[in-house]
């Protein structure tokens, strides 16, 4: 007979304790215990507590192998009878000490809902190839084969990747729903947004915004430094072109070495801008040029909002990066691509309402794309690829574990587009900054904290992979990372080989740049594409979700009322507001990127290697704030601190 130390700790959740009885059994080599009651008098497992308990086993299992952690409800009849719901428990970890042995952690980090079992591997993370016993093969192939009958794929809507087939987030296992606390701020943060704008008479209003004025009214609706820096310079050229930069979509402009064809800017159009002496043929020589190109959204179709058609349009606006780290100015903006008659290019010597309406045309642009692929696809909808697979095809012991002028047929569309033509650079931040030619473009904040964050990730993702990795060869061998790699490439990306998306890997390299891929894209990524969305949009004209009259088709016939006409309603500006003001703000239980709350790894190396990350992000989060304090407007979002560990709003 031997007795055994356990020591359990629950998690701090609301609701995490539990009334149920919990019993263990101990897997060895030579055999299995039977269940050990893990009891005292009163409630044993309360949310917060670590408690200990003794064991004793009838006869010896060897050494162990697994723990077997079994839940039952108790015994009396519950105070609700059989309506009660099921008493869910979140464990943290069990701890198991040997006589006179070390003590072995068994990480368990999930909710226990029910009455069932759940078999608990000791803390050091193994590969598949590792891992000898025929016991742990077993149990690892189990775990798989459970949660693949528990997470099942589906497919949305056509040329979409695939997602999580549950018909409404309500059926979700609790192991990857919002935790009650963010749950419940995020909807009482909604409700408020909903009623301050009720009450004020604004969320009804089907018709056209009295004057730009009345618009300012939505700053009483919540405020900024950012939204205020927004509202006084929207209609600068500086502040224009630094949103293609540092705004909500910066992965667009891309450096110009000739002029599109279908896009007949001429020296006379913009010799004002760019002064004597020069041409634009020495301008793209020089490499001063840059070019962003809405072109995916030409002739998609529209959404019909309070009865009315809305229009798009599929703008190309050239942009010049004036000598001495100047600003970055717009030369010329042409609202299709088809040019001709119909179809003038926009100058910044045009009359100011032309001029300002071109530009809103654009913001416009920008809206869709950044909403339906820079944000939902390539920020929500690929990272719900990465993380089931993970849920699919690796166990938790493997070192690696949601009103606009488009509508929703829009943005199917859109998607399906990009999906066409997306490849893995754009994924790989260094190498989609080189593919765009924007290395040395000044006051880029989006590249030079975005490099260094990819650098921080890479460096702890290449020596995690060090450890368990030793040589490409173990790279090749292991089954459930080439599955995990294959069904990524499956199920998101179409099996579209000239994606460049990668159906397996062969190399530590190949694996280090993936990872840091998936990580980035699941964290920094989305924190700079989404963290920014209240604050460019509170003042709706920087960034309307919709417009109500078509584009121009000649000069000289803008006017500030039909500015006005040509902007969303103001019940469809009020339901984009408040949708972006909740989907900007993380609503609580926040876990920045390096934070590790779950302490999967037990090992001393890669416990190393977190703290090493750890440190490295905070000296990158001094820069940021260093660098923010002399600018006019800061650039926070990619500061580490504000950047969520994962996809979390």
């Amino acid at each position: 007979m031997a007795k055994f130390r356990i020591r359990v700790s629950t998690g701090k959740a609301c609701g995490a304790g539990t009334w149920d009885k919990v019993s263990v059994s101990i897997v060895g080599m030579r055999g299995e215990s039977p269940l050990l009651p893990l009891d005292h008098l009163g409630k044993e497992f309360t949310a917060g507590a670590e408690e200990d308990f003794e064991v004793t086993l009838p006869h010896d299992v060897g050494p162990v192998l697994l723990l077997r952690v079994h839940k039952a409800p108790l015994a009396l009849p519950r105070p609700l009878g059989p309506l009660a719901p099921n008493d869910a428990w979140f464990c943290r970890w069990f701890q198991l000490e040997p006589p006179g042995g070390v003590p072995l952690r068994f990480p368990c980090y999930q909710w226990l809902e029910g009455a069932g079992d759940l078999l608990l591997r000791e803390g050091a993370a193994k590969v598949s190839w590792a891992d000898h016993h025929p016991i742990l093969r077993r149990q690892r192939q189990e775990e798989l084969q459970s949660r693949q009958r528990m997470y099942c794929w589906k497919t949305y809507s056509p040329g979409w990747p695939h997602c999580l087939d549950q018909p409404t987030a309500k059926d979700l296992d609790l192991n990857i729903k919002y935790s009650v606390v963010k749950n419940t701020k995020f909807y009482t943060k909604g409700s408020s947004a909903f009623a301050e704008l009720k009450i004020k008479g604004l969320l009804d209003r089907t018709g056209l915004w009295r004057s730009l004025r009345e618009m300012r009214r939505m700053f009483n609706f919540q405020k900024s430094p950012a939204a205020e820096y927004v509202f006084e310079h929207w209609q600068d050229d500086t502040f224009f072109a630094s949103q293609f930069l540092n705004g909500l979509n910066p992965v667009l402009i891309q450096r110009c070495r000739s002029l599109p064809k279908n896009f007949p800017v001429t020296d006379d159009m913009v010799a004002p801008i760019l002064g004597p002496g020069t041409s634009l043929q020495a301008e793209l020589e020089k490499g001063s040029l840059f070019l962003v190109d809405h072109g995916i959204l030409s002739g998609v179709h529209t959404n019909v909002i309070n009865g009315k058609p809305q229009f798009s349009a599929a703008p190309m606006t050239l942009l010049y990066q004036s000598p001495g780290n100047g600003p970055l100015l717009p030369l010329a903006i042409q609202l299709s691509q088809t040019p001709g008659p119909n179809s003038p290019i926009f100058l910044p010597t045009d009359d100011k309402w032309d001029w300002l309406l071109a530009k809103t045309w654009v913001r416009n642009a920008e809206f869709s794309v950044h909403e339906a692929l820079t944000h939902l696809l390539h920020a929500h909808l690929l990272p719900e690829v990465f993380t089931l697979a993970t849920l699919r095809q690796l166990p938790s012991c493997h070192p690696l574990f949601k009103s606009t002028g488009l509508g929703i047929g829009g943005f199917s569309e859109l998607i399906q587009r990009n999906m066409e033509q997306l490849s893995y650079s754009v994924l790989c931040l260094p190498e989609d900054i080189r593919a765009r030619g924007v290395e040395d473009i000044p006051n880029y904040y989006y590249r030079d904290d975005g490099m260094q964050i990819w650098g921080a990730v890479e460096r702890f993702v290449s020596e995690i992979v060090g450890i368990y990795y030793p040589n490409d060869a173990s790279v090749r061998d292991d089954q459930e990372l080439q599955a995990w790699v294959r069904e990524i490439f499956s199920r998101g990306f179409l099996d579209r080989e000239s994606s460049g998306v990668p159906s397996s890997l062969d190399t530590q390299e190949a694996l280090v740049q993936y990872v840091t891929m998936v990580i980035f894209t699941c964290s920094a990524q989305h924190s700079a594409v989404s963290a920014g969305q209240f604050d460019s949009s509170i003042w709706m004209p920087n960034l309307p979700p919709t417009m109500q009259l078509p584009p121009p088709t000649s000069k000289g016939q803008a006017q500030p009322e039909g500015f006005i006409a040509t902007l969303p309603p103001v019940n469809a500006t009020c339901d984009i507001i408040i949708a972006l003001w909740l989907l900007s703000r993380e609503p609580g239980d926040q876990r920045p990127l390096g934070t590790y709350p779950d302490e999967h790894f037990t090992e001393e190396a890669p416990q190393r290697s977190i703290a090493a990350f750890q440190n490295h992000l905070t000296q990158i989060s001094r820069d940021i704030k260093e660098r923010n304090q002399k600018l006019a407007l800061p650039y926070p979002y990619l500061d580490p601190p504000l950047i969520e560990n994962s996809v979390s709003i």
